[in-house]
């Protein structure tokens, strides 16, 4: 499915199925966007306070859909929180094929990211999200200007690192990149809105957070997952951002799991709740050398 890229002007339609919009903050993240020379246009219900915590899911799933369905919005972006996934059923996945555009997000936008790949099969964007843009670092906006603006349909390239990384077990795989935020990830496995093709081979992307999992938890989110027959289609694992002292207990965890199934594994900084954000291509094949610590895209047709 040919997404075209954004141009200047071209609008970006944010919403918040996961969250209630704090006006301050997000008036600071529209004022960037602008001066990147782009157009926003906010959801009708972001600020809406229907359940206290949250807008309703009704009002949360219109602002998506008006979105995906407005001709003069090329990329809805969107962040976390919690309850993204209570507006699944309501997402007009339909829609979404005969208008394919740039979606992005991150942390518990992975249950919605994964749903529009899985059942639709347009290519979505993991790793950033508007709050990115309140204090925008180099490195994020390379990330950003690289995928969604930047002229790169060359037939392959690699992922640009900003971290060192580190192998946790070696070796080399393909496969279409899935996953996102490990705990949103594992609930959405074994629900009606991740389809996989038991016959294709998957890299699987997780990340999450210190202060939002301990290891333990993390543990049980990949315990999950490996009781899964997901886990016969991966291939490989890449685990991002957890703290600035990432703990021995997580890279045993980490090695325990490519131990297991035999299949190369690598920790970095790069993606996930941490400084540096980078963006991953859920559903695009690529290749991770883990040895190498490389992980390259490779695009069809020379279309995102």
């Amino acid at each position: 499915m040919n997404i075209k890229k954004l141009m200047k002007s071209d609008v970006i339609g944010i919403v918040c199925p996961s969250h209630i919009a704090d006006p301050v903050r997000y008036e600071r993240y529209i004022k960037v966007l602008e001066s990147l020379g782009f157009r926003v246009k906010m959801g009708a219900n972001v600020y809406k306070t229907t359940h206290g915590y949250i807008a309703s899911e009704k009002e949360r799933a219109d602002d998506f859909n008006a979105m995906v369905c407005d001709p003069e919005v090329k990329m809805v972006f969107f962040g976390g929180g919690e309850g993204g996934n209570e507006i699944l059923p309501f997402i007009n996945y339909e829609k979404i094929k005969c208008n394919p555009k740039i979606y992005c997000s991150y942390s518990d936008g992975t249950s919605i990211l994964n749903a529009i790949h899985t059942l639709t099969g347009l290519i979505v964007y993991y790793g950033q999200a508007p709050g990115n843009f309140g204090d925008l670092w180099y490195y994020d906006y390379e990330q950003f200007m690289t995928n969604f603006v930047g002229d790169l349909y060359n037939e392959s390239f690699g992922f640009i690192k900003n971290s060192e990384w580190r192998t946790i077990n070696g070796g080399v795989c393909e496969g279409t990149l899935i996953g996102g935020y490990s705990a949103a990830f594992a609930l959405q496995l074994g629900g009606g809105f991740l389809n996989y093709n038991a016959n294709k081979k998957y890299i699987l992307i997780l990340e999450d957070y210190i202060k939002l999992s301990s290891v333990a938890a993390i543990s049980s989110y990949i315990s999950h997952i490996e009781q899964h027959e997901f886990i016969k289609s991966v291939s490989g694992l890449i685990f991002g951002h957890y703290s600035d002292n990432v703990p021995e207990d997580l890279i045993k965890r980490l090695t325990r799991f490519g131990e297991k199934f035999n299949v190369p594994v690598v920790y970095c900084d790069d993606f996930g709740h941490g400084v540096n954000h980078g963006i991953l291509p859920i559903g695009i094949n690529a290749e991770l050398d883990a040895n190498k610590q490389t992980l390259l895209f490779k695009y069809e047709n020379g279309q995102l």
